[in-house]
């Protein structure tokens, strides 16, 4: 029996790095205190820590310790930053601009900003996956207060014009708010430097632990306020009452400065090795698709269609040993194909056909090699079973086929 295990599913979670660990192990019993408890060493301790972690993750993406404001993760961190920023500022607009392909997060938090009375302007990607600052800058009205786009996209690892689109609200005086939670601590990410003024991002996809995030609120030029969603005790500045896990921050803490010193050497080791792996599939399987731009894209994310097989249905050949992500999410009873990948104009064949394959640091090239040869034969197996795969080889314009809804 097969019981090798390989873990390729690095943009849902990665795995805790050890050293990460290590650091926030005293936090849980030796160093007990709250950060807020000022009258005793304990409380001293814990205020220190959480401090060190606020200047290693501001060190980070480069800002000022004082601009970090901890959550829960990112989800809470694109909530505070849409709901807080759409209330804040209420009197110079309701209008709001993202992209149809964003996190659940954002298009969430954007449709309870609909519901509350505001506008939100939804917009189409072109074929790679990437948005037109063309169409952002004819959705702009005199009541737009803020444009939502993410750095990378967490299905295909899509990166967007941010150059641009930060530009762009530099010249309208629109806040900028970015969901950077698949690019921090992988690539360089400087919030300032770009012009965004609300950038969410999360400890668990950096090899800290979960259940802790951050919102990087701009201090300066233009000072950014947001309204509160959480309230009680007005802790980290007023933005987000509750008590601080202090462990996990200490954890964030120390991913952030292992990220820092390792992610440029990390980057270029795990892009050749996703190259590697995509010219494998694609020389070993026909009708094999890369999905999204090739030439703007995270380095460790692979998103690729097998035409004629379905995801779900290829995942159960090999999901006892490789853990991936399907481009297909069950929602309720059916099986939706990505979201992302429909907004891209892929078809529902090719978008239920695919996987999200996300390398990491502990990623190895025998890792690949195994994951090369389990897909292949998932491939060939499921084909070898579908009379439309048979259809194709034999040279039938499938596209011609007129089907009977029986």
């Amino acid at each position: 029996m097969d019981t090798r295990r390989v873990y390729l599913d690095n943009n849902a979670t990665t795995p805790t790095d050890p050293r990460v660990v290590e650091t926030m192990i005293p936090f849980f019993h030796s160093m007990p205190g709250n950060a807020a408890s000022r009258n005793h060493p304990f409380g001293w301790e814990a205020e220190g820590a959480v401090e060190t972690a606020r200047e290693q993750i501001a060190d980070l993406i480069n800002v000022d310790p004082r601009e970090i404001i901890f959550t829960s993760g990112a989800t809470e961190s694109d909530n505070l930053a849409i709901k807080g920023a759409f209330e804040m500022y209420a009197r110079k607009g309701n209008h709001i601009i993202t992209v149809k392909t964003e996190h659940k997060a954002v298009l969430d938090a954007c449709n309870k900003v609909e519901k509350l009375g505001g506008q939100v302007t939804y917009l189409d990607v072109q074929a790679d996956g990437r948005v037109s600052v063309e169409d952002i800058k004819a959705a702009i009205t005199d009541k737009t207060i803020m444009i939502c786009v993410m750095w990378a996209n967490n299905e295909t690892g899509t990166i967007q014009p941010i150059e641009e689109i930060g530009a762009l609200c530099r010249e309208k005086g629109i806040l900028f708010m970015c969901d950077a939670t698949q690019a921090v601590g992988k690539i360089p990410v400087d919030p300032k430097k770009i012009g965004i003024h609300l950038m969410a991002f999360t400890s668990h996809k950096m090899y800290g632990p979960k259940g802790v995030g951050a919102l990087f609120v701009n201090r300066k030029n233009p000072r950014v306020k947001v309204t509160a969603q959480m309230d009680g005790g007005g802790h980290e500045r007023g933005m987000r009452s509750g008590t601080l896990n202090v462990p996990g921050i200490v954890g964030f803490g120390k991913a952030a400065a292992l990220a820092k010193e390792e992610m440029i050497e990390e980057a270029k080791r795990l892009s050749e090795l996703r190259d590697y792996l995509e010219a494998s599939l694609c020389e070993k399987l026909e009708e094999c698709y890369v999905n999204g731009s090739v030439e703007h894209r995270m380095p460790h994310v692979a998103n690729i269609s097998f035409k004629h097989v379905e995801g779900e249905g290829l995942m159960m050949t090999f999901n006892q040993n490789i853990a991936l992500s399907s481009g297909s999410a069950c929602t309720s009873a059916s099986l939706e194909p990505s979201y992302v990948l429909i907004a891209m104009g892929l078809g529902d064949d090719l978008a239920h056909s695919s996987l999200r394959f996300s390398l990491g640091r502990f990623s190895t090239k025998e890792d690949v090699d195994y994951t090369i040869e389990k897909i292949a034969n998932g491939v060939n197996h499921m084909r070898s079973l579908s009379p439309i795969w048979e259809m194709y080889k034999e040279g039938i314009d499938l596209d011609a086929v007129e089907w009977s809804a029986h």
